[in-house]
């Protein structure tokens, strides 16, 4: 009797043995091929290749490229009937394998034998969502046991509900859906928890198949996958009879949608900072993609921006910018009033005569040189080798300050003070605050009054500078890019480029002095806000064809710009471009903080 349980406890203590043995060397092996397998943490971060997606600054998404997954149901909100359509479609053994199933590759193998054809596949929900996240979609044996090991890894590491919720949200659903909420909503223009049990197993059915079965391509081929999948679900017993017939019974309802980011919530500014990526990033990551790109709009103050164009006369196209002057970022472009009729950007793309607003180039030269605002000047009709330029209403002022001058923006003067400080410093001034550098400002006396073209976005950007007293930051449309493994990979505060003093912040708060001149007693009057100091400057072209006025207050400088595309005369004014901008910025000021601008003070010469 001792011998017998002395064997039994020997059996008992080599099993244990053994059984640790085991446990331990699978242990091991585990983690050997898990060391030789790509982290289980990619699933959080996964964003397909080519994808860019585009967020406002406070993180809104604004659009989407390529197959990205355009709109993800957040963890723990997926719909009971959408998870069990899809396990009975593609998994009915789930919440029992660990990653693999062998029973269905067995089941699938035998099938697929007797039809002598692949009419079953043997892959997990798992194993599919390793194949979305890390694999090609190659039919190969490496590829498959590679398969095979990342959904053990993946199983191990992460819950099931979650390995679900992540396969939802990335699988390809056919007609450039991709995750159950583009599908949702590219077939019924609903939302997940919106979803019928017709029209969620109809998407569950779509998966093996999505491009041959979705029902915008055939849909007798989608409705034959449906009954399949609702059956299964009612094996299941994830549904009753009646809820099988009723479905069954059910017409399709199709109500396709356009994917909800596709288009973008700001195309005039979108477009715009498609064509700075390459500035920044390479082909290859631009191929790779994966990124996303947290821009500088923001987007309240956009929709705002654009309906004031919307009211603009019909005859009139125009075009808002705003930019911050202590960081370079545009809060705001509005390159038009329609982009969906035109896509032109009058912002960036149309080029255009500032008018009077260029005046403040060779105004701040003099400044530099010398000239002070209370000097005076003799404003009467002249001429300069052929050039006799005319003020408004042929008025003319005789003594007249600096000061005066300006903010009744004389032609003359502008031109006498060309002449006196010389083409050279003006130019130079101008090339300093982001002005004349792609097309060059040629030796020419009407340059003065701004006979020279130029886009909204530059002549915004100098006198963003001007108002940060000085100091030029070139205007930038992004704030961070994020790569695939979402590292930072560009930001504007650490890769941008840094601000350059182009005037000195004496001679800037003496410029802002006279700005802020303009808006209380010339010609911005219109422009002028309770409360606050705004500086800014009208600009009218030859005929009226452009309307300008750039202002600011401490914290922005905004450009409103009206004309007509080709360039034919106006029968507006540029006080209609100043009463635009107060309008806007009746609509945003209360985001700001009331703030002025430092007080001038005096040069030293």
């Amino acid at each position: 009797m001792q011998q017998k349980v002395k064997a039994c406890l020997l059996i008992a203590t080599s099993s244990m043995a053994i059984g640790s043995l085991i446990a331990i060397s699978e242990i091991l092996l585990s983690k050997s091929i898990d060391s030789w397998l790509p982290p289980a943490s990619k699933v959080d971060v996964f964003s397909r290749p080519g994808t860019i997606e585009f967020f406002t600054s406070n993180g809104e998404a604004i659009q989407k490229l390529g197959p990205v997954t355009r709109e993800k149901i957040s963890s723990g909100t997926m719909p009971e009937i959408v998870k069990k359509a899809f396990i009975a479609a593609e998994d009915r053994r789930f919440y029992n394998h660990k990653g693999v199933d062998f029973w269905s590759i067995i089941r699938a193998i035998t099938k697929n034998i007797r039809e002598r054809s692949v009419v079953e596949g043997g892959s997990t929900i798992t194993q599919q969502l390793a194949r979305i996240i890390f694999l090609s979609q190659d039919r190969t044996l490496q590829r498959k046991l590679k398969e095979i090991a990342l959904a053990f890894k993946l199983e191990r590491q992460l819950g099931k509900e979650y390995i679900l919720e992540k396969y939802l949200n990335n699988v390809y659903l056919g007609s450039n859906a991709y995750g159950i909420s583009d599908a949702a909503w590219v077939y019924f223009t609903k939302t997940p928890n919106q979803l019928t049990l017709a029209e969620a197993s109809l998407i569950a059915g779509l998966a093996p198949a999505p491009s041959l079965y979705s029902p915008l391509v055939n849909s007798d081929l989608a409705l034959e996958r449906r009954s399949i999948v609702l059956q299964k679900m009612r094996i299941e017993n994830y549904i009753s009879d009646l809820e099988l017939l009723t479905a069954l019974n059910s017409p399709l309802n199709l109500k396709p949608g356009i994917p909800k980011y596709l288009m973008s919530k700001a195309p005039f500014f979108t477009t715009y900072l498609e064509q700075e990526l390459p500035k920044i990033l390479s082909q290859e990551q631009l191929e790779i993609g994966g990124l996303k790109i947290i821009s500088s709009l923001i987007l309240d103050w956009q929709i705002k921006a654009k309906g004031i164009l919307a009211k603009v006369p019909p005859d009139l196209e125009g075009a808002i910018v705003s930019i911050e002057p202590n960081t370079g970022l545009i809060r705001v472009l509005v390159g038009g009033k329609d982009y969906k009729r035109n896509q032109f950007n009058r912002a960036t793309q149309a080029l255009r005569s500032p008018g009077s607003t260029f005046k403040v180039f060779p105004y701040a030269t003099a400044i530099i040189e010398g000239y002070k605002p209370e000097d005076m000047l003799f404003d009467t009709p002249r001429c300069w080798y052929g050039y006799c330029p005319k003020n408004f209403g042929n008025k003319y002022f005789g003594e007249v300050s600096l000061t005066d001058a300006f903010s009744n923006s004389l032609n003359t003067i502008a031109v006498d003070l060309l002449e006196k400080v010389g083409f050279r410093k003006v130019i130079s001034i101008a090339n300093k605050l982001g002005i004349g550098n792609e097309r060059i400002l040629g030796h020419y006396y009407p340059l003065a009054i701004g006979a020279y073209e130029e886009t909204v976005l530059n002549m915004t950007g100098a006198y963003a500078g001007i108002a940060n007293r000085g100091v030029y930051i070139k205007p930038s449309p992004i704030e961070e890019i994020r790569g695939p493994e979402n590292q930072i990979i560009w930001s504007q505060k650490t890769h941008g480029m840094q601000g350059a003093r182009a005037i000195s912040s004496e001679v800037a708060d003496t410029m802002n002095w006279m700005l802020r001149k303009v808006v209380l007693e010339g010609s911005g009057t219109a422009a002028e806000l309770k409360n606050r100091q705004v500086i800014g400057k009208t600009g009218t072209s030859e005929g009226n064809r452009d309307l300008w006025f750039i202002g600011s207050i401490p914290q922005l400088t905004t450009s409103v710009w009206f004309g007509k595309d080709n360039n034919e005369k106006t029968q507006g004014s540029s006080g209609d471009a100043a009463s635009a901008w107060k309008t806007f910025m009746q609509q945003i000021e209360k985001d700001f903080e009331i703030l002025e601008f430092p007080s001038r003070t005096k040069i030293e010469n």
